[in-house]
């Protein structure tokens, strides 16, 4: 019991030593390396490389959030966003913004793309869809392990159901 006391306090000491700079610091730079590794996912992904969505950038038991029901687990997650590539083309997705907070990584896009496919049991109308949105993220250990997407649905709805040609919606611009 001793010797777990002393430990504690090893650990509670060495914990101690570092400013709160250098614990803001090593959060910047681990914010940092999982907001590249996240925008060059969905850089590759989108572009068609698939194996993309993997065990070396999404953890075992990812969770995608939906309206419909949650998505668990890397190739149901991987399913579930092959409905993008399968039912666009000219797809053009950018990320805006992106920042984090600890193990959170927030998410400011944009997604335009030609409706050409069937999408989540939409068949394809031709139209052209410009949706803005935001996701949430939670990392583990440098992998995605949930993600919560916010969008306008019926926006989403109106242009492919309902648009003749390109739609504007959000031309949000950051503030630098």
């Amino acid at each position: 019991m001793r010797n777990l006391l002393s430990l504690l306090l090893f650990i509670s000491i060495i914990g101690c030593n570092q400013s709160p700079t250098e614990k803001l610091n090593g959060q910047s730079e681990q914010i940092e390396i999982d907001v590249k590794m996240y925008s060059e996912l969905w850089d590759r992904f989108l572009s068609g490389e698939t194996d993309a969505i993997s065990e070396l950038t999404f953890t075992e038991d990812v969770v995608v959030v939906t309206g419909q029901g949650n998505i668990e687990g890397i190739e149901a997650v991987k399913d579930f966003y092959l409905n993008y590539l399968e039912g666009f083309s000219e797809i053009e997705f950018t990320i805006i913004d992106a920042f984090g907070r600890g193990d959170k990584l927030i998410k400011h896009y944009n997604f335009k793309g030609k409706h050409t496919g069937n999408f989540m049991g939409i068949p394809a109308t031709g139209n052209y869809l410009n949706l803005s949105g935001t996701t949430i993220v939670t990392m583990r250990d440098g992998r995605i392990a949930r993600e919560q997407d916010f969008f306008n649905m019926k926006s989403l709805l109106d242009q492919l159901q309902n648009s003749k040609g390109e739609v504007t919606v959000d031309e949000y611009q950051p503030i630098n």
